[in-house]
C-alpha cells in the first residue's frame, strides 16, 4: 500500500492532521518561542546546547530531540523512533509546554515532518541549520529536493518575521539566507573563502571561532575576546556550539552566560559518548549514520590516535561495529563502507533496525564497498549486533579503540514490524561485564 499511494495525497492528509491539531489544541506555539533546529548531522547535539544556554539564562525551556523530551525539570527519553512526531502528538507537547509556563520549545524538525506538513502551525521565531550531506534519498529522491525541504523551516521562520542561523561552511548558505527575517546569523568554525561568503557577510551577523585548540576529550576556542570550553571534542562539535551561540545571541543572552552553559555539558548520551571500562579500551558509542558524519567521525579518531600513541608503545587499533539502517537511502550503503574500511583497522559489520529489508542484504551492500579488507581476517559479516559487539571486544588489546556506531543512545531496534528493546551502551557494558 505504501508505494500505491503517491507522496503528494499523504502529505495532503497531513496537512488536514496538522490544521486539525492545531485547532484542536488552540494553536499553542503562538503562546511560546520556538526554535526549530534542522540539518542532516549534528541537530540533536545543537538542540541540547541551545536549551542549556536558554536554562542558563533562567528561561523555563522544553525540548522535543531525537534522543529525549523536556519539558523543564522533567525529562524522559524518546523511544519514539522519530525525530519530530505527528502533528496531534507535536501540538499537545507544545500545549503542555505553554500549561508548564515554558518560555521556550527546541524543535529538532526532520526533513520528513517538513515535506510532510507535520509541523504546519508551528510558529518558529527562529530557524537553525546545522548541515546538509547526503540523507534520506530514498524518500526525497534528489538533493535538490532534500534541500527544498529544509527551505521550508526558513520560509516558515521568514513569515513569522523571525530569526535565520546558517552554517556558513555548508554548500550554498544563501539559500538559506535569502529570506527576509528580522536578524540574520552566520556562523563558521573556518571562515571560507569564496565570493558567496564574501555577499553572505554583508547580509548576516559573523559568529566565527577564533584560536581553536583541540584535546582527546574537549575543544576550545574564542570568539572575539570570549573564551569557550567545550567537553565534547571535534570541529564539528564546534560548529554545533556555534550554532547554538548564535541562537543564544538570537535571544539577547550574553557571552559569558552562554559560554558556562556550554561548559557544563559533559556529552549527549549516544553522540560520542564514551564508555567506561576496566580494560584501558577507548570504547566509543555514536549515531553517525550517513557519509559525512562518518568521515568526520573517522577523521577525530585518527586525530585521537595518533594523540594516544606513545613512544615504544604500538599504535592502538580501531576496531569498528556498524551497519545500515533498512529500508533507508541504498545508495549510501557502500559509500558508508567504504568510508570506514579506509579509517579501521577491523570491522565488524551487523544489523541495525533492518525493519522489513533483509538483514543479510544490507550489509552486502555495505560490504560491498569494503576496501583492502579481508573476510574472516580483519573483516568479518555478524548479524547478531551482541555477537558482533563481542567479537570487537575479543579482539580488543589495551589502547585500541572500539567504535560501534549507528544506533546511539537509541534504546530500541526495529526488526520487522516490531520493536526489540535494545541499547548500545547498556550491551558493551553487559559484555564486558
Amino acid at each position: 500500500m505504501k508505494k500505491l499511494i503517491p507522496q503528494k495525497i499523504k502529505n495532503a492528509y497531513h496537512l488536514l492532521q496538522a490544521i486539525l491539531a492545531n485547532v484542536w489544541h488552540r494553536f499553542p506555539s503562538r503562546k511560546i518561542k520556538v526554535i526549530g533546529v534542522t540539518g542532516t548531522n549534528g541537530k540533536t547535539t545543537t538542540c541540547q546546547m541551545i536549551a542549556k544556554i536558554l536554562e542558563e539564562a533562567g528561561y523555563k525551556t522544553a525540548m522535543i530531540s531525537t534522543i529525549n523530551f523536556k519539558l523543564d525539570s522533567e525529562e524522559w527519553v524518546n523511544n519514539t523512533k522519530f525525530t519530530t512526531l505527528s502533528s496531534f502528538a507535536t501540538q499537545k507537547f507544545i500545549k503542555r509546554a505553554v500549561e508548564k509556563k515554558c518560555d521556550y520549545l527546541v524543535l529538532e524538525t526532520s526533513s520528513h515532518s517538513l515535506d510532510q506538513n507535520r509541523v504546519w502551525g508551528v510558529k518558529y521565531d527562529a530557524a537553525v541549520i546545522t548541515n546538509l550531506t547526503r540523507e534520506h534519498l530514498d524518500y526525497h529522491e534528489t538533493m535538490d529536493k532534500y534541500r527544498k525541504a529544509k527551505m521550508k523551516l526558513f520560509q516558515m521562520t521568514s513569515k513569522n518575521n523571525g530569526t535565520l542561523i546558517v552554517n556558513l561552511n555548508m554548500e550554498n548558505p544563501r539559500d538559506f539566507l535569502k529570506y527576509e527575517a528580522k536578524e540574520k546569523y552566520g556562523y563558521a568554525a573556518r571562515i571560507p573563502v569564496s565570493r558567496s561568503f564574501s555577499l553572505v557577510k554583508n547580509e548576516a551577523r559573523m559568529v566565527a571561532a577564533g584560536e581553536i585548540e583541540m584535546g582527546i576529550n574537549h575543544s576550545k576556542f574564542k570568539i572575539q575576546n570570549s573564551k569557550f570550553l567545550l567537553n565534547l571534542p571535534g570541529e564539528f562539535n564546534i560548529e554545533n556550539a556555534l550554532a547554538a551561540i548564535s541562537a543564544g545571541l538570537s535571544q539577547n543572552i550574553g557571552m559569558q552566560t552562554i559560554a558556562s552553559a556550554l561548559s557544563k555539558i559533559k556529552g549527549v548520551p549516544g553522540r560520542l559518548e564514551y564508555v567506561p571500562n576496566g580494560r584501558n579500551l577507548k570504547i566509543i558509542v555514536d549515531y553517525a549514520v550517513t557519509p559525512d558524519s562518518l568521515e568526520k567521525l573517522y577523521e577525530l579518531i585518527s586525530s585521537l590516535k595518533l594523540a594516544r600513541k606513545q613512544p615504544g608503545r604500538l599504535t592502538p587499533r580501531v576496531i569498528v561495529v556498524f551497519g545500515a539502517c533498512g529500508e533507508r537511502d541504498r545508495g549510501k550503503r557502500p559509500i558508508m563502507g567504504e568510508i570506514v574500511s579506509r579509517y579501521a583497522d577491523y570491522i565488524v559489520l551487523t544489523n541495525e533496525d533492518p525493519y522489513r529489508e533483509d538483514p543479510e542484504k544490507i550489509i552486502n551492500e555495505v560490504a560491498a564497498g569494503v576496501k583492502n579488507k579481508q573476510l574472516d581476517v580483519n573483516f568479518w559479516k555478524i548479524l547478531d549486533r551482541r555477537g558482533a559487539i563481542k567479537k570487537a571486544l575479543r579482539i580488543a588489546k589495551t589502547g585500541d579503540f572500539v567504535v560501534v556506531t549507528g544506533k546511539g543512545a537509541e534504546v530500541t531496534m526495529a526488526i520487522g514490524g516490531k520493536r526489540i528493546p535494545w541499547n548500545d551502551k547498556k550491551v558493551i557494558l553487559e559484555e564486558l561485564g
